[in-house]
């Protein structure tokens, strides 16, 4: 037993000594040494330990290329004279090339989107900024290493919750990527510098179309401009312009609250004045209606863009663009149905009725909801502006807001001119009647000609051009749109919210009775919104009823 004991015990020895040699041996051949755990926790915890190693080693040459990474592992080859590779080193090896040949696949497939992407966002041949004329050299570029980061931008949404109702907001900078077609402002799979790109693009497109440049900056007058109401209680239906330069887009919305309240107020059982005299509630209630239909014309009836301060930086200006912390705070949201348009109007309508913002809120949403392109398409001369020479409203952003489309002419449809040499020149008016009109006192001076569509609307409601500055006139019957004007006598109201009015301005229009009285008056005495109210109804005499006229 004693020597069976000893042989037993010598046998171990041996057997262990040669393992260890064996093992010494193939450590030097270059192989890895096999387990030699006794237990199979001991041998369940080195794989463990093997598999870290070998996603370390991943981790570490995950951003090689693929020739470094077939180099990397010929190089071990012959250095160490490897003859043999377990199973672990194998499926690391394959790993590591998988993972070298998707990122060669996936950005073939970036470049492939990026130049797809690219020829479905050019715009039309009208003027554009010039790519040469761009400083790209001062465009801010980070790079990208993670793959987890390039995913994350490929799926960029911004999805916001409004009012128990989810709309898609998305700040200015998303919408880069269509330059004028709101349906085409998601990106995938787009890189960093074309995204960067386009969003210096079509903040130059977006000024050019408002101000002529991007160079260009609101003025204080618009900065500072909302839409306020009056708290006098005969014109608490009246907005109140702090300066002069936005009045075309106040007395456009002006014109339509006091459509919704004159007309389209059905829970008021106040008629006529009353209806004049609204609460905060309804007044505000009004501005929300007649902000989205106005937003809704635009759109075409079938999407709008409502344009919101989100009163943080959404990218950051660079290049050749002025910037005054107005445009690059913006969030957009669009929707495809008007009840949507009225809920995200009522969320936010006081940045529109207190804001300092609410009147250039307002105008970029009009015409982010008719499209860029489109508001260029519109116009006789594509590089003419919304907002002309000392901030005022040109024609083509009154119209846009009257009537939906950015035309140039007040003129019935659209009309050929001979430019000579067999040349016609289209000159585009409007189409179709408007809800609210307007009469211009250049029709008096035979400037031009104000069409039937806009001087007879559907409601007795009109936008007064008088003087470079717009005004409101309206009156309570939309009888006197249908009666004969022979014999006709009738109210007119008057509301104008730069001249700090404190009274109602209440108008008596004659036409065929007392015709005879206006002629044996000074005509350098007669006041130019007579010569507007005379362009609609002639030889009309207008009594100011023991108001001041304004001259």
């Amino acid at each position: 037993m004693i020597a069976s004991s000893e042989e037993n015990r010598k046998k171990k020895t041996s057997t262990t000594d040669s393992t260890q040699r064996s093992r010494t041996n193939r450590i030097r051949r270059g192989m890895m040494a096999g387990p030699i755990a006794s237990t199979s926790q001991e041998s369940n915890k080195k794989r463990q330990n093997q598999r870290l190693e070998v996603s370390q080693k991943k981790e570490e040459n995950r951003h090689a290329g693929d020739g470094l990474l077939v180099a990397d592992v010929h190089q071990k080859s012959s250095e160490s004279g490897l003859t043999e590779i377990t199973s672990v080193d194998c499926v690391g090896v394959q790993q590591e090339l998988c993972i070298a040949q998707e990122r060669v696949q996936r950005e073939n497939s970036f470049e492939k989107v990026r130049q797809e992407t690219l020829k479905t966002t050019k715009v039309k041949s009208l003027p554009r900024p010039n790519v040469a004329d761009l400083d790209v050299s001062e465009m801010v570029l980070d790079d990208i290493d993670d793959d987890d980061d390039l995913r994350e931008l490929s799926k960029v949404s911004f999805q916001r919750t409004v009012a128990e109702h989810s709309c898609a907001g998305r700040p200015m900078d998303q919408h880069t990527a269509m330059v004028g077609d709101l349906d085409q402002c998601f990106f995938r799979n787009v890189f960093a510098f074309d995204f960067l790109f386009s969003v210096f693009v079509f903040q130059q497109e977006l000024k050019a179309v408002l101000l002529g440049s991007s160079l260009h900056c609101f003025s204080v007058e618009w900065r500072n401009q909302g839409f306020t109401f009056l708290e006098t209680h005969d014109l608490r239906y009246g907005i109140v312009q702090k300066k002069g330069g936005p009045c075309g887009v106040l007395a456009s919305i002006q014109a339509f609250v006091l459509k919704k309240l004159l007309f389209e107020n059905f829970e008021s059982s106040d008629t006529g004045l009353q209806r004049l005299r609204p609460s905060n509630t309804t007044r505000r209630m009004c501005l929300v209606l007649a902000a989205a239909e106005i937003l809704w014309r635009a759109g075409e009836g079938k999407q709008a863009t409502i344009a919101i301060n989100s009163g943080q930086n959404q990218f950051t200006p660079t290049g050749h663009y002025k910037s005054r912390g107005v445009l690059e705070k913006i969030t957009c949201f669009t929707v495809d149905n008007i009840k949507d348009l009225r809920l995200l109007l009522e969320r936010h309508i006081d940045q529109f009725e207190t804001g300092v913002l609410g009147c250039i809120l307002f105008t970029i949403s009009a015409v982010l909801s008719r499209s860029i392109d489109k508001v260029r398409d519109d116009m006789d001369v594509p590089t003419t502006t919304l907002i002309g020479a000392h901030g005022y409203c040109t024609q083509e952003l009154v119209n846009l807001l009257l009537c939906g489309r950015a035309v140039s002419n007040v003129f019935d449809n659209d009309t050929e001119l001979d430019s000579g040499n067999s040349n016609m020149t289209l000159l585009k008016g409007v189409k179709g009647h408007c809800d609210v009109g307007l009469l211009s006192l250049f029709e008096h001076y035979n400037i031009c000609k104000v069409g039937a569509y806009l001087k007879t609307p559907c409601y007795p409601i009109w936008v007064v051009c008088s003087e470079s500055h717009f005004s409101v006139l309206f009156g309570l019957q939309r009888e006197l749109l249908t009666n004969q004007d022979k014999g006709l006598e009738f109210d007119l109201y008057y509301y104008d919210g730069l001249a700090n009015q404190q009274e109602e301005i209440r108008l008596t229009v004659s036409v065929g009775k007392s015709t005879l009285s206006c002629q044996l008056v000074d005509t350098d005495l007669i006041p130019p919104l007579e010569h507007c109210i005379r362009t609609r109804w002639k030889d009309a005499f207008v009594n100011w009823n023991d108001t001041e006229p304004i001259l």
